[in-house]
Protein backbone atom coordinates (compact mmCIF):
# COMPACT_ATOMS: atom_id res chain seq x y z
CA UNK A 1 0.00 0.00 0.00
CA UNK A 2 2.77 2.45 0.91
CA UNK A 3 4.61 1.57 -2.32
CA UNK A 4 1.54 2.43 -4.42
CA UNK A 5 1.03 5.71 -2.56
CA UNK A 6 4.72 6.57 -3.03
CA UNK A 7 4.46 5.90 -6.76
CA UNK A 8 1.24 7.92 -7.07
CA UNK A 9 2.71 10.84 -5.11
CA UNK A 10 5.75 10.68 -7.40
CA UNK A 11 3.63 11.10 -10.51
CA UNK A 12 1.66 13.92 -8.89
CA UNK A 13 4.97 15.60 -7.96
CA UNK A 14 6.26 15.31 -11.53
CA UNK A 15 3.14 16.57 -13.28
CA UNK A 16 2.19 19.32 -10.82
CA UNK A 17 5.69 20.80 -10.70
CA UNK A 18 6.15 20.40 -14.44
CA UNK A 19 2.93 22.24 -15.28
CA UNK A 20 3.62 24.96 -12.72
CA UNK A 21 7.17 25.31 -13.96
CA UNK A 22 6.05 25.87 -17.53
CA UNK A 23 3.34 28.30 -16.45
CA UNK A 24 5.72 30.37 -14.34
CA UNK A 25 8.43 30.50 -17.01
CA UNK A 26 5.82 31.70 -19.49
CA UNK A 27 4.51 34.21 -16.93
CA UNK A 28 8.00 35.69 -16.57
CA UNK A 29 7.97 36.61 -20.25
CA UNK A 30 4.26 37.12 -20.92
CA UNK A 31 2.37 39.46 -18.60
CA UNK A 32 -1.17 38.10 -19.33
CA UNK A 33 -0.15 34.71 -17.86
CA UNK A 34 0.32 36.37 -14.47
CA UNK A 35 -2.90 35.98 -12.57
CA UNK A 36 -3.33 36.60 -8.87
CA UNK A 37 -4.42 33.06 -8.02
CA UNK A 38 -1.50 31.39 -9.83
CA UNK A 39 0.40 31.16 -6.54
CA UNK A 40 -2.23 28.95 -4.91
CA UNK A 41 -1.30 25.73 -6.79
CA UNK A 42 2.32 26.17 -5.69
CA UNK A 43 1.37 25.22 -2.13
CA UNK A 44 0.06 21.70 -2.86
CA UNK A 45 2.80 21.12 -5.47
CA UNK A 46 5.42 21.80 -2.82
CA UNK A 47 3.58 19.97 -0.05
CA UNK A 48 3.54 16.84 -2.22
CA UNK A 49 7.36 16.94 -2.17
CA UNK A 50 7.32 16.57 1.62
CA UNK A 51 4.55 13.94 1.49
CA UNK A 52 6.61 12.01 -1.05
CA UNK A 53 9.67 12.11 1.20
CA UNK A 54 7.70 10.92 4.23
CA UNK A 55 6.19 8.07 2.23
CA UNK A 56 9.66 7.19 0.97
CA UNK A 57 11.07 7.14 4.49
CA UNK A 58 8.22 4.90 5.67
CA UNK A 59 8.77 2.62 2.68
CA UNK A 60 12.54 2.49 3.26
CA UNK A 61 11.91 1.48 6.88
CA UNK A 62 10.01 -1.63 5.87
CA UNK A 63 11.75 -4.99 6.04
CA UNK A 64 13.23 -6.14 2.77
CA UNK A 65 13.25 -2.72 1.11
CA UNK A 66 16.67 -1.60 -0.06
CA UNK A 67 17.01 2.13 -0.71
CA UNK A 68 19.29 3.26 -3.51
CA UNK A 69 21.63 6.02 -2.27
CA UNK A 70 20.95 8.19 -5.34
CA UNK A 71 17.21 7.85 -4.84
CA UNK A 72 17.55 9.19 -1.30
CA UNK A 73 19.84 11.99 -2.47
CA UNK A 74 17.43 13.19 -5.15
CA UNK A 75 14.48 12.95 -2.78
CA UNK A 76 16.28 14.98 -0.16
CA UNK A 77 17.40 17.46 -2.83
CA UNK A 78 13.77 18.09 -3.78
CA UNK A 79 12.99 19.11 -0.19
CA UNK A 80 16.04 21.39 -0.16
CA UNK A 81 14.90 22.93 -3.47
CA UNK A 82 11.50 23.76 -1.97
CA UNK A 83 13.24 25.43 0.96
CA UNK A 84 15.49 27.45 -1.34
CA UNK A 85 12.56 28.61 -3.46
CA UNK A 86 10.66 29.67 -0.37
CA UNK A 87 13.64 31.50 1.13
CA UNK A 88 14.41 33.47 -2.03
CA UNK A 89 10.82 34.47 -2.80
CA UNK A 90 11.12 37.89 -1.11
CA UNK A 91 14.77 38.57 -1.88
CA UNK A 92 15.26 42.08 -3.33
CA UNK A 93 17.59 40.95 -6.11
CA UNK A 94 15.11 38.35 -7.37
CA UNK A 95 11.96 40.49 -7.13
CA UNK A 96 11.65 41.10 -10.90
CA UNK A 97 12.53 37.46 -11.64
CA UNK A 98 10.26 35.77 -9.12
CA UNK A 99 8.24 33.96 -11.77
CA UNK A 100 11.41 32.63 -13.39
CA UNK A 101 12.71 31.51 -9.98
CA UNK A 102 9.60 29.43 -9.32
CA UNK A 103 9.39 28.27 -12.92
CA UNK A 104 12.92 26.93 -13.12
CA UNK A 105 12.76 25.68 -9.53
CA UNK A 106 9.57 23.73 -10.19
CA UNK A 107 11.04 22.26 -13.38
CA UNK A 108 14.12 21.25 -11.38
CA UNK A 109 11.92 19.48 -8.81
CA UNK A 110 10.08 17.77 -11.68
CA UNK A 111 13.43 16.62 -13.06
CA UNK A 112 14.42 15.15 -9.71
CA UNK A 113 11.16 13.21 -9.69
CA UNK A 114 11.72 11.91 -13.22
CA UNK A 115 15.28 10.93 -12.30
CA UNK A 116 13.99 8.92 -9.36
CA UNK A 117 11.49 7.03 -11.49
CA UNK A 118 13.72 6.26 -14.45
CA UNK A 119 17.28 6.62 -13.16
Amino acid sequence: MVRELHDLAGWILIFSNGLLGLWFVIAQQWQPARVKWMWWPVIPAQIIVVVQAVLGAVLAGQLGVVLDDMHALYGFSAIVAVGILYSYRTSPFIRDRQYMLYGVGSLFIMGLGIRNFFG
